[in-house]
């Protein structure tokens, strides 16, 4: 499959463009002065995202955003602050180091992981070690230890993307198949939160720029979205992301893992339904500051989830 999702980009800013409040508050963190950094591509979130080098020559990477930025970013990082303050130390993601939050701007410094994200395209051997690192990460947080919302109260705003489109009437920018069927669509995507439910705390965000490649490791990093759900969530919902990356067929992928063989084929489909209209309304919303590349970035996740749920064999919908 051709790649149709853009980069995956916020509007980065310098560790330099820190207010000087900020950059002390860091550097006690880290108990040495910062000496040199270096901006990091990849992913939503907009402000500071840098490895930074200290004079005592140890590394870390600190993430760090204003609401003058962008109003819920904020709000994104005390989540992950939280969250990956509470994951158990074994678990493949970045230690917190420390968190500095004055109301405005908030920010976190992590462990700096040697470590790259996926090619794109996906390289197989490289989505090989990815998905079975899935599998490996839903056993290591299953129970949950984090006091993380379920699934349902964690998504139940967002995954209503089909009735929300259905209750508007206008459907002259969806796909003419989704088009044809919105209150089928609707229907199905209702459903979705008991097969969601589960005690597997799950990432919630899983998308290559979420990972991080070392030589012997797949990190788990950015973890604001944390969840309780099935153990099959994170693999199916980062899937259509894969397919719109150049990743292979997401059912033959989800069919054929641990996670997805034994899981019910009905209640895998409401919940794809859900994710494709979360993906498909959300796309045809105004751009958001500092995100220019999110909402075509929603389309090709959304026009992948919704030809996946097109050849689920057991949708319901028609052809």
């Amino acid at each position: 499959m051709t790649v149709t999702a853009p980069p995956a980009t916020g509007v980065r800013h310098h560790w330099a463009d820190l207010p000087d409040t900020v950059r002390n508050a860091v550097q006690d963190i880290l108990g040495a002065p910062v000496v040199e950094a270096r901006s990091q591509s990849g992913g939503f979130s907009p402000g500071v995202a840098a490895r930074v080098r200290l004079a005592d020559g140890s590394r870390a990477f600190v993430k760090a955003v204003s609401a003058e930025v962008n109003p819920d970013s904020p709000d994104h990082h005390r989540a992950e602050a939280r969250n990956t303050a509470a994951l158990p130390p074994h678990a493949p993601v970045p230690k917190l180091l420390g968190s500095y939050d004055d109301g405005t701007c908030v920010a976190l410094v992590l462990e700096n992981i040697d470590g790259r994200q996926p090619r794109v395209p996906w390289d197989p051997a490289e989505l090989e070690r990815v998905l079975v690192a899935v599998g490996d990460l839903s056993r290591t947080l299953a129970p949950a230890q984090v006091d993380a919302p379920p699934a349902a109260a964690g998504k139940t705003a967002l995954f209503t993307g089909w009735r929300t489109l259905h209750a508007v009437g206008d459907t002259t920018r969806l796909d003419p198949w989704a088009a044809r069927r919105p209150g089928a669509l609707a229907e199905l995507e209702s459903g979705w939160e008991e097969p969601a439910t589960g005690d597997s705390l799950a990432h919630g965000d899983l998308r290559a720029d979420n990972i991080l490649l070392t030589e012997d490791r797949v990190v788990f990093v950015d973890w604001p979205h944390a969840m309780r759900a099935a153990p099959w969530f994170d693999l199916l919902t980062m899937l259509p992301c894969v397919a719109a990356q150049g990743g292979p067929d997401p059912e033959a992928v989800f069919t054929a893992h641990p996670l997805g063989r034994d899981a019910d084929p009905a209640g895998v489909t409401a919940v794809l339904a859900a994710l494709a209209g979360y993906f498909v309304a959300h796309s045809l919303r105004p751009d958001l500051p500092g995100l220019p590349t999110l909402r075509a970035f929603q389309a090709a996740q959304g026009a992948a989830a919704l030809d996946w749920l097109r050849r689920r064999p057991d949708h319901r919908l028609g052809d």
